[in-house]
């Protein structure tokens, strides 16, 4: 191979990791913008996980250590589009996380997408 051809590889490899490297990444510890919950979203085996570590509110049956066990796929740099499994409710969600620069959107919808929530998330320190 030539030194143009290695070049040219070497360049197309780093041009991909970059790529990948610029996806957003919704891991980390989130507010949610009513202020009543704060969730870390991290991975659990091969799925993502948000648990609950603070709930302002529980008159609605949200508990400190409460999961929501998402399967999703990267539709974009920005978004990530799947399922989510709440265990406590035995409940399934279709679920959209829109990663952006200073917040998360989450959509969660059922009834075949009938009936959809969005809710905005903070990053905090």
């Amino acid at each position: 191979m030539t030194h143009i051809g290695v070049l040219g590889t070497s360049l197309a490899c780093l041009a991909a990791m970059s790529f990948s490297a610029m996806a957003a990444d919704p891991d980390g510890i989130w507010f949610r913008n009513d202020g009543n919950a704060k969730v870390k979203i991290a991975p659990c085996g091969e799925q993502l996980c948000a648990t609950n570590l603070w709930i302002g509110d529980t008159s609605k049956g949200e508990e400190v250590g409460d999961k929501l066990i998402m399967t999703l796929r990267r539709q974009s740099d920005t978004e990530l589009v799947g399922k989510a499994y709440d265990p406590k409710r035995d409940r399934t969600y279709s679920m959209t996380l829109i990663v952006e620069r200073a917040r998360l959107v989450t959509r969660g919808c059922i009834l075949g997408g009938l009936l959809c929530k969005d809710v905005i998330w903070t990053p905090t320190q």
